[in-house]
C-alpha cells in the first residue's frame, strides 16, 4: 500500500475549538445584573402559591390581631383605631418576609446545582449578588404596593405624597432585608436550615421594632434592643409619615408616635432612612465578599 493511500486512510485530527470569552466591561456586568434580576421576577410571577402565602401573615396581624385587640386597647390609643396604628408596621413586615423568601432562592439554587452554573459564568460574582438583591427588592415592593392599597380599609386615605413616601421607604427596606438574607443564605446549604434561621432572626426583629407598640416608656432592656434593631429605623419613619396625614389629637400623637430617640434627641426621618440604607450597603458588601470566596 502506497504512502499516499495510508495518509488518506488515517483519520485527521479534529481542529481545536476555540472558546472566546469576552473581556469584562460595564455593559456585560450590567447585563448580568439584569438577567439575575429578571430571573427572580419570572420565578415569582410563576409561583402563585407563594404570592398568596406571603399575604396571609400581614393580613392576620392587621385585621385579626388589630380587630381583636381594639376593644382592649381603646383607652390607650386615644380614639385611634389600633389597625391604623399597626398599619405602618404591617407595611414593613409584608416587605420583610417577601424579601427574605427571595433571598432563600440562593439556597435553593445551591441545592439544585444552578448556583454553580452562575458562579462559573464569565461575570463578576458581585454582579450576581447585586442582581439578586435588586430582584428581591423589586419582588418585595410589588407585594408592598398591594398592602399600600389597603390603606382606606384601616382609616388611612390615599395621598400622593404619602404613597410615594411609603413606597420609597419600602424599596429601601426591601433592598436592605434582601441583602441581609443573601448574606445569611450564602453560608447555608439546606433550605430547612435557612427557614429555621429566618424564624429565629426575623420574627424577633419584627416584634422588637415597635411595629405593634409605641417605642416610648419601654423597660430599659427592651429600649436597648429596640434601638439596635435595624427594622426600628424603617417602622418609625413609616409611622411618622402615616400619622402626618391623619387628623388626630395631640395627646394621641404624643402617645402613639413618640419617635425614636438617642439620649433624649428625636432622630429625624431622613437620618433613620440613611441608617437603613447604610446597613443595606454594608450587608451587600459582606454578601459580595462571602460570595467571592465561595467555591
Amino acid at each position: 500500500m502506497s504512502a499516499a493511500t495510508t495518509a488518506i486512510e488515517e483519520p485527521r485530527a479534529a481542529a481545536p475549538v476555540r472558546v472566546h470569552v469576552p473581556p469584562h466591561s460595564l455593559a456585560s456586568e450590567l447585563r448580568a445584573i439584569q438577567i439575575v434580576w429578571r430571573r427572580d421576577l419570572i420565578r415569582f410571577k410563576a409561583d402563585r402559591i407563594r404570592i398568596a402565602a406571603t399575604f396571609v401573615q400581614p393580613l392576620l396581624f392587621l385585621f385579626v390581631l388589630g380587630s381583636g385587640l381594639q376593644q382592649l386597647s381603646s383607652a390607650g390609643t386615644h380614639g385611634v383605631n389600633l389597625k391604623t396604628f399597626i398599619y405602618p408596621g404591617i407595611l414593613c413586615i409584608s416587605v420583610m418576609f417577601t424579601a427574605m423568601f427571595s433571598a432563600a432562592s440562593i439556597v435553593w439554587d445551591r441545592e439544585f446545582g444552578f448556583l454553580r452554573e452562575m458562579m462559573v459564568a464569565p461575570v463578576r460574582r458581585s454582579s450576581i449578588v447585586i442582581g439578586k438583591c435588586l430582584g428581591g427588592a423589586t419582588v418585595a415592593c410589588s407585594q408592598g404596593v398591594i398592602m399600600i392599597l389597603l390603606g382606606p380599609a384601616v382609616g388611612v386615605d390615599y395621598n400622593v405624597t404619602l404613597i410615594l413616601g411609603i413606597f420609597g421607604l419600602q424599596l429601601l427596606l426591601a433592598f436592605t432585608i434582601t441583602a441581609f438574607g443573601v448574606m445569611i443564605a450564602i453560608r447555608i446549604k439546606q433550605m430547612q436550615a435557612f427557614f429555621g434561621v429566618m424564624q429565629m432572626i426575623v420574627m424577633p426583629m419584627f416584634f422588637i421594632s415597635g411595629a405593634l407598640f409605641p417605642v416610648s416608656g419601654l423597660p430599659g432592656w427592651l429600649t436597648v434592643l429596640n434601638r439596635i434593631d435595624p427594622l426600628t429605623y424603617a417602622v418609625d419613619p413609616m409611622r411618622r409619615l402615616v400619622f402626618s396625614h391623619l387628623s388626630i389629637s395631640p395627646a394621641a400623637r404624643r402617645a402613639l408616635d413618640p419617635g425614636v430617640t438617642w439620649w433624649g434627641w428625636r432622630v429625624p426621618s431622613l437620618l433613620e432612612a440613611a441608617v437603613v440604607a447604610a446597613l443595606g450597603l454594608l450587608m451587600l458588601g459582606v454578601a459580595i465578599w462571602e460570595f467571592s470566596g465561595t467555591e
